[in-house]
């Protein structure tokens, strides 16, 4: 299979474009390479996709490593660079990872998230629909949840409380996706991740901001005094749950003469569209968190106690039923596990 990965310079991209290329199939990457973090994670990533030295933008890089794979530095957002990409590598499946991440920094720039997040994604629905790509699957996140207050979070459940932009964006792929779903019968499979982590994981996020303040005998902010939980989930688990939907595209939901409108579920239609959790569906608390990393880096982290951010949540938890009932999806990487992973990756990766 031919498949357009988008943002393989990014945490989750990468592994998912290693993972494919390891199983045989041909895996073209793009990515703008953006300065929102540390580009020189970004072209370490791509250094073990085989992608070496500086990248010209719009200019394709053939993998030095994997005969099947190539590169290409875009923004979602440049129509026709997307569009001639399409024309010509005619594409089997699309995974549209890239987008503007990050929580709180969607107060600080959100034309970015409106231009990569909302403009960009309206490109990859055009393209899909103009070049006969009818696989896609797309990152969403569990920030669409939003206020709701029940738990776990189930893919039924109402999102239409954002509390921040990119939670907002999330949201509108969401609803960009199911029109083109509805409309050209693009198979689109949204996935709502939960807090991923692992080896090659983004600097922005706990993981790896806790690892560096405490090994460099800093102190770690802990937001809303610790009070919050996340469902925590292994890279290795998300790549897993990620190939089964690409290799399973959405399919409608038969109509009957009872169906009623009103009844529609959230995460499904009778156009080919299906919304899935993605995550451990286990939350874990902050500090048991934080004690799990203490252990693994064998020293204890000092903690400045803080109010709770603007945009933030105080707990998610994924049901992830939907994706093991229809594919057996079972993420069983431990915390102990995953972050001792995760450690003796960074250790080796910035020499501590």
């Amino acid at each position: 299979m031919k498949i357009l990965v988008t943002g393989t310079a990014g945490f989750i991209g990468y592994h998912l474009a290693k993972k494919l290329l390891e199983r045989g199939d041909e895996v073209v990457g793009l990515d703008n390479i953006n300065d929102y973090y540390d580009v020189n994670l970004k072209y370490a990533r791509l250094a073990e996709l085989g992608i070496n030295g500086h990248c010209e933008r719009s200019t394709a890089i053939l993998s030095s490593k994997y005969p099947k794979h190539k590169f290409i530095k875009a923004s979602l957002e440049d129509t026709q660079t997307i569009n001639n990409l399409f024309e010509t590598e005619k594409f089997d499946a699309v995974c549209n990872l890239a987008a503007q991440a990050g929580v709180r920094y969607s107060i600080e720039n959100p034309h970015a998230y409106i231009q990569s997040n909302v403009v960009g994604f309206l490109n990859i629905l055009e393209a899909c629909r103009n070049f006969g790509v009818k696989n896609l699957a797309y990152a969403s996140s569990s920030s669409v949840y939003g206020l709701n207050k029940s738990h776990p979070f189930k893919t039924c459940d109402h999102t239409d409380h954002p509390v921040s932009l990119y939670a907002a964006t999330k949201k509108s792929n969401e609803m960009m996706a199911h029109s083109y779903a509805h409309l050209y019968g693009i198979q689109a499979t949204g996935l709502r991740f939960f807090t991923v982590y692992g080896e090659w994981g983004r600097p922005d996020m706990a993981p790896m901001l806790f690892a560096d303040a405490i090994l460099n005998d800093r102190a770690i902010k802990v937001f809303n005094h610790g009070n919050m939980s996340r469902d925590f989930t292994y890279i290795d688990d998300i790549v897993d749950g990620i190939i089964k939907v690409i290799d399973n595209p959405a399919t409608a939901l038969i109509a009957s003469e009872a169906w009623q409108s009103k009844n529609l579920p959230a995460d499904r239609s009778t156009a080919p569209y299906r919304i899935y959790n993605i995550g451990n569906n286990a939350p874990v608390q902050l500090l048991d968190f934080i004690k799990t990393l203490e252990k693994s880096l064998g020293k204890e982290a000092k903690k400045n106690f803080m109010e709770m951010q603007d945009g933030d949540v105080v707990s998610t938890y994924a049901d992830v039923s939907g994706l093991m009932n229809d594919f057996g999806y079972k993420p069983d990487t431990s915390l102990d596990v995953g972050v001792e992973k995760f450690v003796n990756w960074y250790k080796s990766f910035y020499g501590n």
